[in-house]
């Protein structure tokens, strides 16, 4: 018999991935050219060529034994002193090697993040709508979610309610920038005015307050949107980052978890996560992506990609009467459901072959996510039938 706490886990599978599924068998009825499938942040970019030849060049030169064999449990040292000098160069920050444990992605990294901070019982504070399997990192360690009510005007933070969601139990807040599903970029003034409260709750409480940055679309902002580094910003900050997105890199696995060494107890800290790493299973970060990851610290992906893909599908939709938050960041498009019940839209739009996420899969009704990382032919070819959908409720 399975444990009880997997029967939630079987009953609420998720959205996303059973949307995906369905996008596979009515390709094999349709043909994959006839299905519209936005329902995951799967990138259709290919990784950039420094990637493979960095692999080639690696198995070719360098010793079997050490690029497939176990290193520190954080990762191999100059791997992270190159990313640590990388956002020195880029943020004005000062982190070594260190300051960073490489992880199997921003997953791990997370669940890195809250086994070295949750006892049973504390309190962690999301912002819906957020990426729901939050919560079950969250329950992994016994931890409890709370939750904070979406702006649905400018789906910037909610801070008004968030100060109400506070309690002396809160351990940890978890943000999300550039953000997924909305595609919203948080501003400075808002993270200041989060580092703020958070700085201000701190002294009332009497203990830290962990603000855990999940960043794996940091690189993914358009029209010249800023997208604030956090630690510069708040003290206690941990940020998680993988490579999933920036490099097209989600199957290999790859990310990093930064604890600078203004978080209290930095040193203790660090050596607690650096031990979660290995305790969670992952023992470490997969060795010949780190080894090729360092050598492509640079690399970016073609962005201009992303940014047609963006303007075309909310140029398409808001022509056709969808309301749509217009994405900043990220490879998103959060549009509102033209009914009340956005799975009936769901299923509506499924009879065009045209698949979306429900927003209540991100704790946020009424909505519905597209993720555009895909073909620009697939986006082209779908607003025919968006515009069919269109006209059963407009």
């Amino acid at each position: 018999m399975i444990a009880k706490k997997m029967k939630p886990y079987l009953e609420n599978n998720s959205a996303i991935r059973a949307m995906f599924e369905e996008g596979k068998r009515l390709a094999s009825i349709y043909g994959a050219d006839h299905v519209y499938d936005f329902s995951l942040g799967n990138p259709n970019v290919p990784a950039p060529a420094g990637i493979r030849e960095a692999i080639i060049s690696i198995l070719e030169e360098e010793d079997p034994v050490f690029v497939h064999g176990y290193m520190s449990n954080a990762g191999f040292p100059h791997v992270r002193k190159a990313i640590a000098d990388n956002l020195n160069e880029r943020f004005g920050t000062s982190f070594t090697d260190q300051n960073l444990i490489m992880t199997v992605g921003a997953g791990s990294g997370l669940n890195v993040c809250l086994k070295t901070l949750l006892d049973p019982g504390d309190e962690v504070v999301v912002f819906a709508p957020y990426f729901l399997e939050y919560g079950s990192y969250i329950r992994n360690y016994d931890g409890v979610l709370v939750q904070v009510d979406p702006d649905t005007e400018t789906f910037q933070l909610n801070l008004e309610d968030f100060e109400k969601k506070l309690s002396p139990k809160t351990k940890a807040v978890i943000i999300n920038n550039p953000h997924n599903p909305t595609g919203v970029v948080f501003s400075e003034e808002t993270i200041r005015r989060l580092a703020s409260i958070l700085e201000s709750r701190q002294q009332e409480y009497g203990h830290a307050i962990y603000l855990i940055s999940d960043e794996p679309y940091r690189e993914l902002a358009f029209d010249g949107a800023f997208v604030p580094f956090v630690t510069k910003y708040y003290d206690n900050t941990m940020v998680v980052y993988s490579y999933s997105k920036s490099l097209s890199l989600p199957g290999e696995r790859i990310g990093y978890v930064v604890i600078p060494d203004e978080v209290e107890d930095s040193e203790q800290t660090i050596a607690a996560a650096t031990i979660a790493n290995r305790i969670s299973g992952c023992v470490n970060a997969p060795s010949l992506i780190q080894l090729a990851v360092a050598k492509c610290v640079d690399a970016q992906v073609d962005l201009g990609f992303y940014d047609r893909n963006r303007k075309t599908l909310y140029d398409g939709l808001t022509s056709l009467g969808f309301t749509c938050v217009k994405p900043e960041g990220a490879f998103y498009l959060w549009m509102k459901s033209p009914e009340k019940d956005e799975k009936k839209f769901v299923e509506a739009a499924k009879k065009y072959n045209i698949l979306v996420v429900p927003g209540s899969s991100f704790a946020c009704p009424g909505y519905v996510r597209l993720a555009y990382c895909v073909a620009y032919e697939t986006i082209v070819n779908s607003l025919p039938e968006f515009e069919k959908l269109a006209k059963e409720y407009f």
